[in-house]
């Protein structure tokens, strides 16, 4: 049981050290060596978890995603509050957590569709199932935010959803090259504050 756990920790750890380091330097710029050792795995082991640098950038990819999920769902299940104002707190949260980090690294998601996009197929796929769960969650606001009158209904809620995250990424680079958090806040209030109101 004790082996199992410490596995499932040393699994975690190198999860979350590439996060970290595939954000800061991409995927061709960071080492396996470089991951080991930063989180003091033999480097022997790394192949007990992962078959190769291909595959834990694919689950990397799967687990930075998970904690925006959970955050966005935290906004939208507020019983107390409406889907759309749900939503446009969940993004000014992002925006204080970018503006925090001095606007720097921006999205995994995206840096990595950049650079391997239609490079690593597995990595692709891996990318296309974390935008797409990303794109459904917020795909339910606002399809809570049509039924609560609040969104408009002459567009379905996946083609408002897919304009957000679009252009969310679009965004986040401007960000990167502004030091701003001008563009974030602009996307955000011409979208939810504006083109998807009722």
């Amino acid at each position: 049981m004790v082996r199992v756990i410490n596995k499932k920790i040393n699994r975690d750890k190198l999860l979350d050290q590439g996060v970290t380091m595939l954000m800061g330097q991409g995927f061709h710029g960071t080492g396996l060596k470089e991951i080991l050792d930063a989180v003091k795995i033999p480097k022997g082991s790394f192949y007990n978890y992962f078959e190769n640098k291909e595959t834990y950038c694919a689950e990397v990819i799967s687990h930075y995603i998970e904690p925006f999920i959970i955050q966005l769902q935290g906004h939208l299940q507020k019983p107390e509050m409406d889907a759309l104002t749900g939503l446009k707190n969940y993004f000014n949260e992002l925006i204080d957590e970018l503006e925090k980090n001095q606007f720097k690294g921006g999205c995994l998601l995206g840096n990595l569709m950049g650079e391997l996009g239609d490079t690593s197929e597995i990595c692709r796929l891996s990318l296309q199932e974390a935008v797409n769960r990303y794109r459904d969650l917020i795909k339910q606001g606002l399809l809570k935010a049509q039924q609560e009158g609040a969104v408009r209904n002459d567009l379905s809620a996946e083609s408002m959803a897919n304009l957000l995250v679009d252009t969310w990424q679009g965004v986040l680079l401007r960000m990167k090259i502004e030091k701003s958090i001008v563009p974030l806040k602009s996307c955000c209030d011409n979208l939810l504050g504006g083109y998807f109101k009722a």
